[in-house]
């Protein structure tokens, strides 16, 4: 993966100067980040339609749940196997397939014919998540100067946090089309079908910026592709690099590694090779403090707390304002502080904010959809869930993504960010299809839960991450 940057001497001798083509790289960025958006919107518009789609099919919460969540399986499916086809058909081509796939699961989720049909279309769009999560970052890796690519990478998880907050204001905005019923009719379909089918715009547009960036230089080299590879260089690197040696450092550094296995990741004492297992775990510990209950359960949430159901919507998209707000704070402070002490802010303020929503939520009362929260604890909680969401997103929200771009050595790098990739799904599904009958049965117990797990990630981060601030990509070992 590409390393040169406009900060360090260009392989040859002379420096790389290239600030001027940074805007191309961000624009490039920012193309490939497009699947984050997807995700983003498509974790988050369910949400808008969950009252609905349980009142159409008149099913229960464990089944609504497994719906909500069947994403998550095509999801984890299409993360694990997304590197190994990156490496054969290029990563443009894979970002073009997740695009058809999420163009065909919205009309199919907008337009099903029975439950199991909607939860098989879901199942499609997210095998085209879990490719992009990982194309995305191993793109952006490849193609940013290591000077530029915390922050670069970190376009992801902001693409994600905009996609959260754009589903959620079509959503009100279909709503209100439909007089706040979400089965209200508009132009013959009902309201959650069109908050559902609105992801084909994105999609689209996704995969027609797919056609206008370039192919990684590292794929093109490693195809012999070296023309193509060297004008690429030139685009993303400045003209005052030396291309001829950049292509020889790239093609050496691949010569150097494999095609990436799955069996390349076995070894060490407990199966896999340690930094797998470090992989595995930062996935796992960014799903399970709970991230997801807020963005695909928050609507319900908050009116079984006792907020009026309009009003829910938007204190929806106000956790999806602050969740952009931290995002942002991450992107300008990862290449600065590091990936570590990111990281260690976040759990510790997550491990308070869980605690004292936990707090909060102890005090409800009733059950079901008939649960009443004191007017000092509500305002506690909904103060509460806003930190947490602002911890999270300035914090592990982005740096999960760049250290998966960053930490694996090269010769296992597709196939362990496919695997870390798969774990960060299945955790997800976990949580999802967990949560509502944890908060039938105890909704301070579910995030006294989660408060478990954010305390839990401060040692792992302590003993076993690495820094990878501004280490070059062929660095990691």
């Amino acid at each position: 993966m590409t390393s040169s940057t406009a900060q360090e001497p260009a392989p040859g001798g002379g420096r790389a100067s290239q600030p001027e083509h940074l805007g191309h790289v961000i624009f490039i960025t920012a193309a490939a980040a497009m699947g984050g958006f997807l995700f983003g919107y498509d974790s988050s518009v369910i949400n808008g339609a969950v009252v609905a789609i349980r009142d159409r099919f008149d099913v229960g919460s464990e089944a609504l749940a497994q719906v909500i969540a069947a994403a998550l399986i095509g999801c984890a499916l299409g993360a694990a196997f997304a590197g190994r086809i990156a490496d054969r058909i290029g990563r443009i081509r894979c970002m073009q397939i997740a695009a058809v796939l999420f163009t065909a699961s919205a009309i199919g989720s907008a337009l099903p014919f029975a439950l199991w049909d909607l939860a098989l279309w879901r199942v499609v769009g997210g095998f085209g998540i879990g490719m992009a999560s990982v194309i995305g970052p191993a793109y952006i890796a490849e193609v940013s100067p290591p000077a530029y690519r915390g922050r670069l990478a970190s376009f992801q998880q902001a693409a994600i946090v905009i996609g959260i907050a754009v589903s959620q204001l079509v959503n009100w905005g279909i709503l209100n089309l439909a007089d706040g019923d979400q089965r209200g009719e508009i132009g013959g379909l009902e309201a959650w079908q069109w908050m559902l089918g609105v992801m084909v715009v994105p999609a689209a547009l996704y995969g027609l910026l797919s056609f206008a960036i370039p192919e990684s230089p590292r794929f093109l080299i490693s195809v012999g592709r070296t023309a193509e590879a060297k004008k690429v260089l030139t685009e993303v690197e400045g003209t005052g690099i030396d291309v001829e040696a950049r292509v020889a450092e790239i093609d050496l550094a691949m010569r150097s590694e494999h095609k990436s296995t799955f069996k390349d990741l076995l070894g060490g004492r407990f199966g896999l090779l340690p930094i797998v297992w470090i992989g595995i775990g930062l996935s796992l510990f960014q799903q399970l403090v709970g991230i997801n209950v807020i963005f695909y359960y928050s609507s319900s949430l908050w009116q079984s707390v006792g907020i009026d159901p309009s009003d829910s919507f938007l204190y929806s998209f106000e956790t999806s304002v602050v969740n952009i707000v931290g995002t942002v704070i991450a992107m300008v402070f990862v290449d600065r502080l590091g990936r570590k002490p990111l990281a260690l802010i976040g759990s510790v303020g997550m491990a308070l904010s869980l605690g004292t929503a936990a707090w909060a939520f102890s005090f409800t009362t009733g059950t079901g959809d008939d649960v009443t929260l004191p007017h000092a604890q509500g305002l506690v909680a909904l103060i509460a869930a806003n930190l947490f969401v602002l911890f999270f997103a300035l914090s592990w929200g982005v740096v999960v993504w760049v250290l998966l771009g960053e930490m694996f050595p090269g010769r296992i790098r597709a196939a362990a960010l496919g695997v870390a990739a798969a774990a960060q799904w299945v955790a997800n599904w976990l949580i999802t299809v967990s949560f509502p009958s944890l908060s039938d049965w105890n909704l301070s117990g579910a995030y006294v839960i989660y408060t478990v797990f954010a305390v839990l990630s401060i040692p792992f981060i302590l003993k076993w991450v690495p820094e990878t601030k501004g280490k070059a990509l062929e660095e990691m070992g």
